[in-house]
């Protein structure tokens, strides 16, 4: 019964890599410009030379919640970004679909879960999701100075909603960062996502 009320909340996402297009590990990043939840514009482009994380959110999410709640995510963020990596937290709800936040709402949301990520970017139109081939939240992509994925896919090994797991989980996304920082190739280039379908 669980797992079927965490399925109905959440529609975990399930459907062919085909169905969009995709940031593949390799190639260059797609890029972008969106405004954030402060009201500037980011750009791609802007952080060329650095290191870029991006993370599809939905407050709503029982498999976002999992690493929130936990605050494994934040523990991510904060790690990264004080060696230098820019984290960018991603939300594609369209209006009126599940996780959909207004500016402010998403300043206060993200203040409430004591994020770090260095901008919230507010994807309405789904531009920049679709762009990447997000299909989950997480769904998690590593970019390097060069402008290129390194990284794209779930956030770990384990798909379970529970935070119990994530002691034992194998972190890509931090196993993609710690390798490449120390100029190593990233063993997991890619990875299925899992989570919650993003709600274009």
């Amino acid at each position: 019964m669980k797992k079927l009320l965490l399925a109905s909340l959440c529609s975990l996402a399930l459907f062919p890599l085909s169905a969009m297009a995709d940031a593949v590990p390799g190639q260059a990043a797609p890029t972008f410009e969106v405004k954030d939840a402060k009201g500037k514009t980011q750009k791609l482009a802007d952080y060329k030379g650095k290191w870029v994380v991006l993370e599809w959110y939905n407050k709503d999410c029982p498999y976002v919640k999992k690493h929130y709640g936990s605050g494994n995510m934040q523990k991510l963020q904060k790690s990264y970004t004080d060696k230098g990596v820019t984290w960018l937290t991603v939300i594609s709800s369209a209006p009126g679909k599940q996780g959909h936040l207004k500016p402010d709402e998403a300043v206060k949301v993200a203040s409430a879960n004591k994020s770090v990520a260095n901008a919230i970017l507010l994807d309405e139109s789904g531009t920049v999701g679709k762009a990447y081939g997000a299909k989950t939240t997480p769904h998690m992509f590593v970019i390097n100075p060069e402008g290129n994925v390194v990284f794209a896919g779930g956030i770990d090994d384990n798909d379970s909603a529970s935070p119990d797991v994530i002691a034992k989980s194998k972190n890509f996304v931090a196993a993609a960062l710690d390798s490449s920082l120390a100029g190593k190739p990233v063993e997991t280039a890619s990875a299925k996502p899992y989570g919650c379908s993003v709600k274009y």
